[in-house]
């Protein structure tokens, strides 16, 4: 990947300035779970094809993903984002899959501007990860909205992460989705691949904990999830599949709620708790 390009190095277009206030977009977490999603037909994907509904085409589309790990915040700027295949170990058909709608390098480059809490720094190669592509493909799977990403500064607390992705608040007038996606319960070390069915007791009792939070609006907890015992350790023994659900917090407006739109553990420990706000 080539050396990031700083968002203010150059002259840029003030996209947002041309794009008209729309009614305000809902956010989504999205548990994206196994690559092989991409391929499924199954109850996850199924619910993936109905989500956009009632929702007014985007814009733009903006993905938090936990796949894009970094030392500093960038946001991806190229033009025609290809298929990021960041995985190892799975059939050959799911490395044929292409989903490559166009990248919005100048809206990105206003975003990297508009943020101000911290420096934001372009990408110009960065592509669609899997975190990013397996679900789209089936909420879009026409690939026709442009698409980019920004990443996850994996040095910053949740906090930091909370309090960034307020200044992404904005988008939503302007036709923007915001989608997170990770899994709030996510331990590889522990997954359970002979058991696709079988869930852990812990794994069910920090989904639930999460659940709970959500529905009272106790952001501060879910922040603070170190605080939330054993069950929370076990399933986030590193954080970067969680923080994704934090960004979607912090988009969070006053008056809006958390409607679940699936609801699943897997193998063992994983979550594929999914949900909107709006």
């Amino acid at each position: 990947m080539a050396s990031p390009i700083v968002s203010n190095a150059q002259p840029i277009l003030d996209e947002l300035k041309k794009m008209e206030n729309t009614a305000r977009m809902p956010v989504f977490f999205i548990g994206h779970g196994n690559p092989m999603n991409a391929l499924y037909d199954n109850a996850f994907t199924k619910k993936l094809n109905t989500i956009k509904a009632g929702v007014p085409k985007p814009k733009a589309i903006l993905v938090v993903s936990a796949h894009w790990l970094t030392r500093g915040t960038y946001v991806s700027t190229n033009p025609s984002p290809k298929t990021i295949y960041d995985f190892g170990g799975f059939p050959n058909e799911l490395f044929q899959v292409k989903y490559e709608p166009k990248g919005s390098p100048d809206l990105a480059k206003e975003v990297a501007q508009k943020i101000n809490y911290t420096k934001v720094a372009e990408d110009k190669e960065m592509g669609l990860d899997h975190g990013a592509w397996t679900i789209l493909k089936h909420i879009y799977p026409a690939a026709d909205i442009p698409t980019f990403q920004l990443s996850i500064d994996y040095s910053k607390p949740a906090s930091y992460h909370y309090e960034l992705a307020k200044q992404l608040n904005y988008l939503r007038d302007k036709g923007v989705l915001i989608i997170g996606s990770g899994n709030i319960v996510h331990n590889l070390g522990m997954v359970d691949f002979q058991n696709p069915n079988n869930v852990f007791d812990w794994a069910r009792e920090f989904d639930t904990t999460v659940k709970n939070l959500l529905d009272i609006g106790d952001d501060v907890s879910l922040i603070n999830y170190e605080k939330l015992g054993k069950s929370a350790l076990l399933s986030i023994p590193t954080n970067d599949h969680y923080l994704p659900m934090i960004y979607i917090l912090g988009l969070k407006n006053k008056g809006e709620h958390v409607e679940y739109i699936y609801e699943s553990l897997e193998m063992g420990s994983l979550s594929m708790r999914s949900f909107v706000i709006k």
